[in-house]
């Protein structure tokens, strides 16, 4: 069974649409999430991308846990790994979520519905969060079966609504509607309906010059994690690199002449 849809539109925007079984997200779901990006990257038309659920009411119920409990039954028999001394390299789904946060196009969540454990945490990759009004579940609980969120749920979480909300809401296993996860930071805004909320953002970025969204969103994504001088001499090198391009060129000349038209309409007015 396909699990994965992709619609490319005219207007550059990718929609990429997950029907997961059971609305959970399992190894197939990764697999074919994996191929989609590839294809829609490699896409040069493609400017903004919106990640969707394909079953009404859900975006990603969670992961597989029937998949989680047969990971821990062979690992359970791995008595090599120490976990002072070791350290888990990254797996398909890591690589997955770093492709979206590190690719020059935006990425919008398009909620439409309960996202929760692996679920939310696809959202936390992408750049922009569209939940759709209703009564549904947004977090990650996974707690509430002994585990944590696993796939860059605590630092990404952390990083978009600080340290203790997030600390909150991971130790008590808290799960949070639209509304309480708008207040908290957790989504950037609330739309009836949460597709056509991603695309009314996407027609906005889609029309900005392709170049700028890429430098804004590289410097942006990586603010946190170095020092500020560094961040500061990233910043200069990126905007000495846009302030030559053929698209800020034509539009500074554009705004460089309509300026002039005001000025010289001022001066025959007085």
């Amino acid at each position: 069974m396909q699990q994965i849809d992709i619609e490319i539109k005219a207007s550059g925007i990718a929609v990429i649409t997950m029907t997961p079984p059971k609305l959970f997200m399992n190894r197939f779901t990764v697999e074919e999430l994996g191929q989609a990006l590839s294809q829609v990257e490699a896409n040069d038309n493609v400017r903004v991308v919106i990640l969707t659920g394909g079953n009404k009411d859900y975006f990603i119920r969670h992961y597989d846990v029937r998949e989680l409990g047969k990971f821990s039954a062979v690992l359970s028999t791995d008595d090599s790994f120490d976990v002072s001394r070791d350290q888990v390299q990254e797996r398909d789904l890591d690589l997955i979520f770093n492709r979206i946060a590190t690719s020059s196009r935006p990425y919008i969540a398009a909620i439409n519905g309960n996202a929760m454990g692996g679920g939310f945490e696809t959202a936390l990759a992408c750049d922009f969060r569209v939940a759709q009004a209703g009564d549904y579940s947004l977090g990650q609980p996974e707690i509430n079966i002994g585990i944590l969120p696993g796939a860059g749920g605590t630092q990404r979480l952390a990083r978009l609504i600080g340290a203790s909300k997030a600390l909150d809401l991971c130790l008590t296993g808290r799960t949070v509607g639209p509304d309480e996860a708008l207040s908290l930071g957790m989504v950037d805004r609330i739309a009836e309906n949460a597709l056509e909320g991603a695309l009314s953002l996407a027609a906005i970025l889609a029309a900005k010059p392709k170049l700028a969204v890429a430098h804004i969103k590289n410097l942006l994504r990586h603010s946190v994690e170095k020092p500020l001088a560094d961040a500061l001499a990233d910043e200069r090198t990126l905007f000495r690199d846009l302030i030559t391009d053929p698209d800020a060129i034509a539009l500074m000349t554009e705004m460089n002449d309509a300026d002039k038209d005001i000025r010289e309409m001022s001066s025959v007015a007085y």
